[in-house]
């Protein structure tokens, strides 16, 4: 067993698995807090360093692509700070840090791990069901279906839709970008009704528009891992979206007061257009998704 335990969390190795636990210290990101433990196969892992410093280096494990829906729902767009794959290294403990590097490194090679890309997840992503609260509004997953409650200051025209739900098998994938504190974030949901909508994330009512505490709406990306784990790998996506297309659409059942709700909405969809608040794109896009809901 190599182990290395810091303020920034412990990582552990048994031959077999890196297990990565948060550490508790008021320091450590709410994000990786709430992630909370990962344990890594070996086969998932396509290499790992130590990058010593002066006083704090870091240990850094690199996964192979498609190996991690986390990894592949944020692009690389996670602040180190919040890199669960990254460790905080006391520069006393260096030697220890490179004893790990060299325990995971050799059981790399003598298991004869590959570095190319997987073809299918090797992590299971957050466990569901799974819901945050952001600042455009609460987004939550239970594993079938993504839901959108809207916030009281989300814009009119996604409030004028209602609550957005989206069934997995409808979505084509999963985009998010992270709140910097100087540029607002989204959290997008592209369906194949939506994948060529130029609608901006304040008004899609597909998207979270991400503008508020950016320790809070960080946490967006656990529902974003955990849509993109119950999507198809991106290795055969190609061929998912192409039996997709030859399957006849579902019908849905939908009770005579979910339609008056509906219809509802449509007037008053119609009477923002009217009004000038809504675009024509905007009022097209707006209305076939509550369209669809029928």
């Amino acid at each position: 067993m190599a182990e290395i335990i810091q303020r920034d969390g412990t990582w552990a190795f048994d031959g077999s698995t890196v297990r990565i636990t948060p550490g508790r210290h008021r320091s450590v990101p709410l994000f990786r807090q709430t992630y909370g433990e990962i344990a890594v196969p070996l086969e998932a892992v396509a290499g790992v360093v130590h990058e010593p410093e002066r006083k704090h280096g870091r240990l850094r494990l690199r996964l192979r692509e498609g190996a991690d829906p986390l990894l592949h729902a944020t692009g690389g767009r996670l602040p180190e700070a919040a890199d669960p794959y990254l460790l905080t290294v006391d520069g006393d403990r260096s030697g220890v840090a490179e004893y790990v590097v060299a325990e995971i490194r050799q059981s790399l090679l003598l298991d004869q791990v590959p570095k190319e890309p997987t073809k299918a997840y090797l992590l299971p992503g957050p466990p569901v069901p799974v819901s945050v609260r952001s600042s455009d509004g609460t987004v939550s997953f239970d594993g079938t279906q993504v839901r959108i409650d809207w916030a009281d200051t989300s814009d009119r025209v996604k409030r004028a839709t209602g609550p957005r739900i989206i069934g997995v098998g409808d979505l084509v994938q999963v985009e998010w970008l992270p709140n910097s504190g100087y540029e607002d974030g989204f959290l997008r949901f592209v369906t194949r009704e939506t994948a060529f909508s130029k609608l901006p994330a304040e008004r899609d009512p597909y998207a979270l528009d991400l503008w508020g505490s950016v320790r809070r709406d960080l946490l967006t990306a656990l529902v974003a891992a955990a849509v993109t784990a119950r999507l198809p790998h991106p290795s055969t996506r190609a061929g998912a979206e192409h039996a997709d297309r030859d399957r006849p659409p579902a019908v849905p059942r939908r009770s005579a007061d979910h339609h008056d709700v509906l219809l509802r909405r449509l007037r008053e969809l119609g009477e923002l257009h009217r009004d000038g608040v809504l675009t024509d794109e905007e009022f097209a896009v707006t209305k076939a998704a509550v369209l669809r809901s029928f």
